[in-house]
């Protein structure tokens, strides 16, 4: 089914993106949230003493 999605941009001369699989991300993203969650989270991992990045790297992959 790729094979002939590729094969039909290529006739239409789309432009065929990179695989995400392939793709290279940096680690770093942006995401906004409310003060309230802001301030929750940064209590928390204060309680845990561990950084702000550490503690919500931890509850995004747990």
């Amino acid at each position: 089914m790729v094979k002939d999605i590729v094969l039909n941009m290529e006739a239409n001369g789309e432009e065929i993106p990179e695989p995400i699989a392939e793709k290279i991300y940096s680690g770093k993203f942006q995401v906004r949230i409310t003060p309230e969650f802001h301030r929750r989270l940064a209590i928390e991992a204060a309680e845990e003493q561990v950084s702000w990045n550490r503690y919500v790297s931890y509850k995004l992959v747990s």
